[in-house]
Parts: structure tokens; C-alpha cells; sequence
């Protein structure tokens, strides 16, 4: 295979729900090879959506998606190939052995049987769940249970990698050793998404962060860019929709500049999410947001 600047292309991407719910509107999205991005936003701003469609598992409406030079549209199953996913709810057998869980895996991408069972061993000595191999993976702790997604889904070695809240609800420990373990892959050649919650770990981990909102990418910089810029606690944001929105009784500072227009100050340790909630839960389209 040839070499790609961009592991991933996705180019004027919308997804529209038969209900009518636009789940993502226009989203461009360039991640380069070796690349760590942070997808960070709001519960249903359509990060989900996005990493579904990436991993052919969502159908879009209507945009380009590529791989690594594998277009979506004209060939899906190369695509798939390249693309490992660890979703945020454990999608396998909790009465399956560990081992077997992961070796399956590896039989689903078509690899020979010897194979599998290299890889499986393989991965799961680096992800520190050998000496659990033939235990039922109800068994597990949270954190392994994790980590055990992850394997599964490095098996067939793919060079996409994406990740949607893996260190959710695992304690700081475990969560450290999972990202000691992702930055390797990166100095491997793996691209990593990453979508999150914790500011801590994509500043920890990632080049780049795309905040989306309401389906849209609303800011897409270099971590230390943003980093710094939320160090500020100053943003304005443009947005449609705000004739009726409550001003008052919010736990961080909104001041209307416009009818379009409204700067919004955050004290220490309140989270840019909270305001992206409260526009959404009051039916403002979030257009852009600098500080």
C-alpha cells in the first residue's frame, strides 16, 4: 500500500436519521498518519455517529469517507480492514473465555488459525490480561474488561485505531497504564481517535483536538493551541437560535453581545461541555467559538 498523508479523510459528511434528527451536518475531518485526535463534545453531539460511519457500522447520507486511501463508497470491506474499534459498552460474550474472544476476533478478519493464536497471545501478554486467558470474562475487573476491547481490537493489527471513552469509569491507575499503552502505538505508526470526556487525557495523549457540537466541528487545532486557549476561561461563541435562551441561573458567566453573538466565562475547573449542554438542551446551534 502506498503512503497516504492523511489516514483519514472525511469530507462534507452529513447523517441524517429517518426521525429527522441531524446527527452530523457538513463535518470535515482530516487525521494524519500516527496521528492521536481527540473528538471532544457534549453527549449526542454526534461523536458516536461519526466513529460509526468511520468504522462502516453507521450508513451516511450523504459525504466522502476514506482510509487510508480506501474509499467508503467503492470499497467498504478494505476500509473495514484497516480500522479497529473499541466501543464504549462491552459488545462480547461475558461467559466467553478471554482468549477465545480475542482469537475469534482475529478469525473474523480471515486470519489463518495459527495466526490468531499468535496474535491473541500476542496481545494479551502486552495488554497484561495473559494470566487471565482462560477465565470467563465476566470475571473481569472494569478496567480489564477494557483492556480486554482493546486487544480485541488490535488483533488483526490495523492501522486506525478508534477509541470511544475507553477510560471511562476505570480508576487513574488502570487509565495511565492504558495511555502509556496508546502512545506506544503511536510511535508504532497506529492513528489513534480518541473520543473523551477528561480534558487531562487528551492533553496527556493527543496531537490534535476537533471539539463537535450539535454535528458539527466547532474547533479543529494542535492540543498546545487549544490547551492554551481554554487556559483563558473566555469564549465567544456565534450561534443560531438563541431568542429565548435563559441567561441567568447558569453555573458559568453568559453575556449577550448579539442576538447571534454571546461571550461566556468559565471560572476554574468548569468544563466547556457544560456550556455546550446548555446550548443544546436549549436548542442553540453552536456555529463557531473562539476565545
Amino acid at each position: 500500500m502506498g503512503f497516504f498523508m492523511h489516514a483519514i479523510d472525511i469530507q462534507g459528511l452529513n447523517k441524517v436519521y429517518d426521525n429527522g434528527v441531524v446527527a452530523l451536518s457538513d463535518v470535515d475531518l482530516r487525521v494524519s498518519q500516527g496521528e492521536i485526535l481527540g473528538l471532544l463534545g457534549p453527549n449526542g453531539a454526534g461523536k458516536t455517529t461519526l466513529i460509526g460511519i468511520i468504522n462502516t457500522l453507521v450508513q451516511k447520507t450523504s459525504g466522502q469517507v476514506e482510509v487510508l486511501g480506501h474509499s467508503l463508497d467503492s470499497d467498504p470491506s478494505a476500509l473495514k480492514a484497516c480500522v479497529g474499534t473499541v466501543p464504549q459498552e462491552y459488545n462480547f460474550s461475558i461467559f466467553e473465555q478471554v482468549f477465545d474472544i480475542v482469537k475469534w476476533q482475529a478469525g473474523y478478519f480471515g486470519l489463518p488459525r495459527r495466526v490468531a493464536k499468535e496474535r491473541a497471545t500476542h496481545y494479551l501478554k502486552q495488554l497484561q490480561l495473559w494470566d487471565k486467558k482462560d477465565l470467563p470474562a465476566r470475571t473481569l475487573s472494569g478496567g480489564m474488561k477494557r483492556r480486554l476491547m482493546i486487544a480485541r481490537a488490535m488483533v488483526h493489527e490495523p492501522k486506525v485505531l478508534i477509541l470511544d471513552e475507553p477510560t471511562a469509569g476505570v480508576d487513574i491507575e488502570i487509565r495511565r497504564s492504558m495511555w502509556e499503552y496508546l502512545l506506544q502505538l503511536k510511535q508504532e505508526g497506529t492513528t489513534v481517535i480518541l473520543t473523551t470526556h477528561y480534558l487531562e487525557e487528551a492533553e496527556f495523549l493527543c496531537d490534535r483536538i476537533a471539539i463537535i457540537n450539535q454535528g458539527k466541528i466547532i474547533k479543529d487545532a494542535p492540543k498546545d493551541e487549544l490547551i492554551s486557549e481554554l487556559s483563558f476561561q473566555s469564549f465567544i461563541f456565534d450561534v443560531q437560535g438563541a431568542q429565548e435562551l435563559p441567561l441567568s441561573d447558569n453555573e458559568f458567566t453568559m453575556t449577550k453581545l448579539s442576538s447571534s453573538r454571546f461571550r461566556v466565562d468559565l471560572t476554574a475547573g468548569q468544563s466547556l461541555n457544560h456550556v455546550l449542554d446548555f446550548f443544546s438542551k436549549n436548542g442553540v446551534i453552536v456555529t463557531s467559538m473562539r476565545n
